[in-house]
């Protein structure tokens, strides 16, 4: 194995990933797989986490795990840490991808229970499955857990201020964690910008690339798998002395 393959080496390890099942975090499902690791992919959605599951050891040979998690229902987090603990003995890394962001067309149309799914599964969730599984991780003496944010959390627009504060939220806790658990797991944040995903369906994709153009260095939209070596380095070792980062993939939005 070259010393490359040995940085980035993911062979053996358990790495957990919420909304696993499609957008960035299917793509990151299949990346880890293929850099060595065995896989947790849940999501709302149980029966596409087994096909994407399926998909994946197919094509890697890894051992996978589908599960069907509300992310945002607190009650659902404990029978899953122990659900995966049972399975695997242990979770090398956990990815708090799961996320969304409803569209509204002005501030008044955001109901109380739009706000509060939008805070639930981007932060309230994300907080209770690491300190769950943080936990573990640090009784077990290593660990790394990934809180995936947004661009949004920086630079809100009027039409995403829930979402916005929920992910702001998100980058506080990274640090807080990091205190929590250090110096045996390293927690961070990867925070990505505009992406061809599941979310960018509802946007209109050519006037969004045209915004781009005086506000982003690269003047696109990222595709999905161009989020997965920041991935891999955050689970990785060659990560081992990052820890409280929060780290862009937003083409160089300013």
């Amino acid at each position: 194995m070259s010393y490359l393959d040995q940085l980035f080496d993911l062979t053996g390890k358990v790495v957990v990933i919420t909304g696993g099942s499609r957008g960035l975090g299917r793509e990151m499902s299949f990346g880890c797989a293929q850099a060595g690791a065995n896989v947790v992919i849940a999501s709302r959605n149980y029966e596409t986490c087994l096909e994407v599951a399926a998909e994946v050891t197919e094509l890697t040979g890894r051992d996978t795990m589908a599960y069907g998690l509300h992310v945002g229902r607190w009650e659902q987090h404990e029978a899953f840490t122990d659900a995966v603990y049972s399975r695997f003995g242990k979770v090398d890394c956990l990815i708090n991808n799961a996320g969304m962001s409803p569209i509204y067309d002005k501030n008044t149309d955001v109901t109380e229970q739009m706000f509060d799914s939008v805070v639930n599964l981007n932060f309230k969730g994300p907080f209770r499955l690491t300190a769950l599984m943080g936990e573990r991780m640090a009784a077990a003496g290593t660990g790394s857990i990934i809180n995936v944010s947004s661009t949004g959390s920086l630079r809100p627009g009027p039409n995403i201020i829930p979402y916005a504060g929920a992910k702001a939220a998100l980058n506080a806790m990274t640090e807080g964690f990091a205190k929590a658990f250090g110096p045996y797991v390293r927690v961070n944040t990867l925070m990505p910008g505009p992406f061809l995903s599941d979310v960018s369906k509802a946007w209109d994709v050519p006037q969004t690339t045209a915004s781009l153009q005086g506000t982003q260095a690269l003047q696109r939209i990222g595709n999905p798998p161009e989020v997965v070596g920041l991935a891999i380095y955050l689970a990785s070792d060659a990560s081992s002395f990052t820890t409280s980062a929060t780290i862009r993939c937003d083409g160089g939005l300013y």
